[in-house]
């Protein structure tokens, strides 16, 4: 009798501890899993960027300063999604990203509004097209942030429960970072009104 329950306590201490980790590291890899679905519509995005600003040069010459603003900011961003996904949750990284996005979402917001003023570029089929794809896209980066943020909600509770709390600590599984957008207005996919 006095081995069996030595059995169930040695059991206990050393399997409980086990499937606390397990589960820990399917968490993190379910977040890591999610930023990588980001990584992938943000990167569609970038792709667009410049197919867009190569359609909009030859109608809006002198606009020249908001062209390079735009490109400009797709190169940050780009850095900031290559730092995020080499440390998905990194809270420096995730920011970083965060920033970069709000300032692209901005630039792109001064394209659109300039782009408005000018006919011929509101009728070019490519442009058109062009912009379809990108509210799309902003749509999919948005259901993949989602998808993240309740990924690393699901990891952060996971590790910070007792008595998760303690196996996290033990084997350094620090806190992952949700990735959010500043202010409303930058979370919105950019409008696009053609017609």
């Amino acid at each position: 009798m006095g081995v069996a329950i030595f059995l169930v306590i040695v059991v206990v201490v050393i399997g409980v501890p086990i499937v606390i980790y397990n589960r820990l590291v399917s968490s993190r890899n379910a977040y890591h899993n999610a930023f990588a679905q980001i990584d992938v519509q943000l990167t569609r995005r970038y792709d667009l960027i410049p197919n867009l600003v190569e359609t909009a040069k030859g109608y809006l010459a002198h606009e020249r300063g908001t062209l390079e603003a735009v490109i400009s900011a797709r190169n940050a961003a780009v850095a900031g999604l290559k730092g995020a996904a080499a440390a998905p949750g990194n809270p420096a990284a995730v920011a970083t990203l965060a920033g970069a996005e709000g300032a692209l979402g901005g630039a792109l917001g001064r394209l659109l509004a300039v782009a408005e003023a000018y006919p011929d570029l509101k009728a070019n089929q490519t442009m058109a097209q062009l912009m379809e794809e990108l509210t799309s896209t902003e749509n999919r980066v948005s259901f993949a942030r989602q998808a993240y943020n309740d990924a690393v909600l699901d990891y952060n509770n996971s590790r910070e429960v007792f008595p998760n709390n303690l196996v996290a600590g033990t084997f350094g599984f620090s806190p992952a970072a949700m990735l959010e957008i500043e202010s409303p207005t930058k979370r919105a996919a950019p409008e696009v009104k053609f017609g």
